[in-house]
């Protein structure tokens, strides 16, 4: 968890950073940590299914915490190096921040749908 709210707060402060044109954000450990810290959670979501013996095909909040954390990683690299307009960068940065909340949702309920079954 602390690998989650790591890296939601460093993407939340980068692009802070850059769309505020501060100067802050094209330090190198800035561009490298946020590397090393989505790595560490795609393995460990990885890891948790290998571990578990629950494969994603199989267990649909699994599938879809892992495609939300593929989905996320994707956005914040078009927020931060593919977007080829600054209303691109905004609009990925702000989408990846949704599925970083849906992936939460997804964490707590242990659902796709976010509902929570009775």
């Amino acid at each position: 968890m602390s690998c989650a709210l790591a890296s939601f707060s460093l993407f939340v402060l980068r692009g802070l950073w850059r769309f505020g044109s501060l100067t802050a954000s094209e330090a190198h450990w800035v561009r490298v940590a946020p590397h090393v810290i989505d790595t560490v959670l795609l393995a460990s979501a990885l890891g948790l299914a290998a571990n578990l013996v629950a494969y994603p095909a199989l267990h649909g909040f699994l599938a879809a915490k892992v495609g939300g954390v593929i989905a996320y990683i994707l956005l914040g690299m078009t927020a931060f190096r593919w977007g080829t307009s600054r209303g691109r960068r905004l609009a990925a940065w702000f989408g990846a921040q949704v599925v970083f909340f849906y992936i939460l949702g997804v964490a707590l309920t242990k659902s796709p749908t976010l509902l929570v079954a009775n």
